[in-house]
């Protein structure tokens, strides 16, 4: 993709937005440099002035606090035309606190501009992943899908779903997250399927009838009834058909129980349906995952635990300059030896 860079405050004055229906950055945009911090373009310009843009130097990069590293794939879309070269962890690799995580090399101007985004992408990217890890690590064996993408604007939900992937996730519910992480989206209907049908028996014969045969019959049965009285008619409706059931109890009405959910596999199983799977989603986080888990749920969906989780910040820091160790007081000056660093780019 040919795009022209800012280079300088009156191509930055010159920066026409246009009339636009969604505010997130276009590709374009995030190449020319338009999501950058100003002094990066002043620091470009007036380097520029002296002669010294092409300086050669080693950046590095550390995460503040532990976590999964994500976002590796597009940095090194953004600098792949930018002659530098770009030393990282492998996407999905734990991290420490402080470790170095990415060094890039080569002439400052060919990479400065992109100091904010590439410290946004792994941030958000590291931090969704990271929540994600977390959630699969209490769920063990057990399938994760995130649910997210509402919690999100929608220029970033694909990010954001496939960065879950990338900690663990076993699916996401986002087309397109889903998607560009190379698998099929997740999930079946929601409330509102229900509610216009008007009867939860109804609608799952409905979906059972019009859905094609991959499509899992997994059931919602908190719409209208008892959790377990729905979960042993949809079981009767659809017999050995019905993969699952799915529990999403408001908070209004308690949320998805232990109790809960041992009643319902108690009965399922007294019913002949021993083969119908729990799946719990609403407000889960690690904790949660690890009681359901034991009460006998066998899937779990989870949105804002992942999608709502901090970013990891991540700082650059110069550590030579022409080959001469240099970098600025608080940091140690030279390249930072991490073995575990690989070549990428």
């Amino acid at each position: 993709m040919e795009v022209k860079q800012l280079r300088t405050q009156e191509d930055v004055k010159k920066l026409d937005p246009g009339k636009r229906k969604f505010f997130s950055a276009k590709h374009e945009e995030i190449l020319s440099g338009a999501t950058t911090d100003i002094y990066f373009i002043r620091t470009r310009q007036a380097l520029v002035g002296l002669g010294l843009d092409k300086t050669h130097v080693a950046a590095e990069i550390f995460p503040r606090k532990s976590g999964i590293f994500c976002g590796l794939d597009e940095v090194l879309n953004l600098l792949e035309d930018q002659e530098v070269e770009v030393w990282a962890l492998p996407e999905g690799s734990k991290f420490e606190e402080k470790e170095i995580v990415m060094r890039i090399v080569g002439p400052y101007d060919n990479f400065g501009i992109y100091e904010t985004a590439i410290l946004g992408i792994l941030a958000n990217s590291s931090g969704w992943a990271t929540a994600a890890f977390e959630v699969k690590e209490a769920a063990g064996d057990k399938p994760v899908y995130c649910f997210g993408a509402r919690h999100v604007h929608p220029a970033v939900a694909p990010v954001m779903e496939r960065s879950a992937i990338i900690g663990g996730a076993d699916g996401a519910s986002c087309i397109l997250g889903a998607k560009i992480a190379g698998m099929e989206p997740a999930g079946t209907v929601p409330h509102a399927f229900f509610l216009i049908v008007g009867d939860t028996v109804k609608g799952a014969m409905a979906y059972d009838q019009l859905m094609p045969e991959e499509a899992p019959r997994l059931i919602l049965v908190d719409t209208f009834k008892d959790e377990a009285e729905e979960a042993l008619r949809v079981a009767e409706a659809l017999q050995d058909r019905l993969y699952g059931i799915r529990l999403d109890t408001p908070s209004e009405r308690g949320g998805v129980t232990p109790d809960l959910v041992k009643e319902i596999r108690h009965r399922l199983e007294v019913a002949g349906f021993s083969h119908v799977k729990i799946f719990v989603s609403g407000g889960l986080n690690p904790e949660k995952i690890r009681i359901l888990k034991e009460a006998g749920a066998d899937a779990f969906g989870v949105g804002s635990y992942i999608s709502g989780a901090q970013p990891i910040d991540m700082t650059m820091d110069i550590k030579e300059v022409e080959g001469k160790p240099l970098t600025k007081r608080g940091r140690i000056p030279g390249i930072t030896n991490n073995p575990r660093l690989k070549r990428m780019l």
